[in-house]
């Protein structure tokens, strides 16, 4: 059978890391990833360093790329602050750019392309904008909004037109956990430096969201195990997807567990926007990283990136009233013939044992 060569945009990210780590262990598939960061965790494939803002050295890169048969991009630009960035002009336009520098040269370069696999979000149905028609599904018009998902999507379209007959697919997933370090948008790593730095002072895990309300999450491996899927099933070529994990959680229901999982008890509703508080305690999580001798990195800014903004947003950190629900409908996915699923408590333990494991937690009998 011949080889296949899937090429992984944004591998130092929570989706692309995931992707990468699944196809490597694949056999018959070779991976190469590519992010401007370095790889603070390994997979098993190739990683290449590239600026995907910078048009030439993009085009020195993927130029050689002849034998890439398959694209997952899931590279994100984000502005600072995160949230706020969302609806900026100049953060839609630089993702554009990215996804079109990459694009361009491989798409000339790499004649076996068969599939493209590209991100969007639950921001397609305007949830970042109020409330959403629920359950958001894929058949739904366009929400009338800007946003780099239109922009890239447009592209990819006219990209397509004028292509050698390869195929795409576009997956929707809801609020992604996973392994990823210094990501933008991957709340493991801002819960347990929240939970470590609670534990190092003497004090339970408080909780410190805001109103309750119903949300969706999706484990990264399952969206990964759906990338394989999309890039290897007919039904999937030239479609939109919802994915998240089949199930819903509420922050409060759900907190018990995490306290568990941390080894720790429940604490007090204490409101704490932990893109304000947690870098006050860059002191305190060096001396946990030293006692414990964690891999996990020194700097804050390195281990969590902008997620503390991400774990404000999705525990509605400020909010006085539960915003509306944002839940999205995954029938289709099913129908087409994806039906893996996992329990979203499991997938909360899973992600904090795997962090206790690598030691970039503290163990949980501390």
């Amino acid at each position: 059978m011949e080889r296949k060569k899937v090429l992984v945009a944004g591998d130092s990210g929570v989706v692309g890391f995931a992707a990468a780590k699944h196809f490597s262990r694949l056999p018959g598939w070779d991976v190469v990833g590519v992010s401007r960061r370095n790889l603070q965790l390994p997979h098993d494939g190739e990683h290449v360093a590239v600026d995907l803002q910078d048009r030439e050295e993009c085009a020195k890169v993927f130029l050689k790329m002849r034998d890439v048969t398959h694209l997952i991009y899931a590279a994100v630009y984000e502005e600072p602050g995160l949230v706020a960035g969302w609806r900026e002009r100049n953060q839609m336009e630089t993702n554009l750019t990215m996804f079109s520098n990459l694009l361009d040269p491989l798409e000339e370069a790499a004649a076996r392309l068969e599939h493209v696999t590209l991100m969007q979000g639950t921001k397609a149905y305007g949830v970042h904008l109020g409330s959403m028609t629920v359950p958001g599904k894929e058949r739904y018009p366009r929400h009338h909004h800007e946003n780099f998902y239109w922009l890239q999507e447009d592209y990819l379209r006219e990209k397509q037109e004028n292509g050698r007959g390869w195929d795409w697919t576009i997956l929707r997933p809801q609020a992604v956990f996973g392994a990823a370090l210094g990501s933008n948008m991957n709340a493991i790593p801002a819960l347990g430096v929240y939970a470590a730095l609670q534990r190092h002072a003497g004090l339970p895990l408080d909780y410190p969201g805001g109103p309750p309300y119903v949300l969706e999450a999706v484990d990264a491996d399952l969206i990964a195990r759906a990338i394989h899927w999309a890039a290897t099933t007919p039904e999937a070529r030239n479609e939109y997807f919802n994915i998240t994990n089949g199930d819903v959680f509420v922050w409060r229901n759900v907190w018990s567990i995490l306290a568990d999982a941390f080894g720790m008890a429940v604490g007090e509703d204490r409101p704490t926007s932990m893109a304000e508080d947690m870098p006050k305690r860059q002191d305190a999580w060096e001396e946990i990283v030293r006692r414990f001798d964690l891999r996990a990195p020194l700097s804050l800014d390195e281990f969590v990136g902008q997620s503390f903004y991400y774990a404000d947003f999705l525990l509605g950190v400020g909010l006085e009233a539960a915003p509306p629900p944002a839940l999205v409908s995954t029938i289709k996915l099913r129908k087409a013939g994806f039906r893996d699923c996992i329990d979203t408590e499991d997938m909360f333990r899973k992600w904090i044992a795997h962090f206790q494991r690598e030691r970039l937690f503290p163990p949980v009998d501390w």
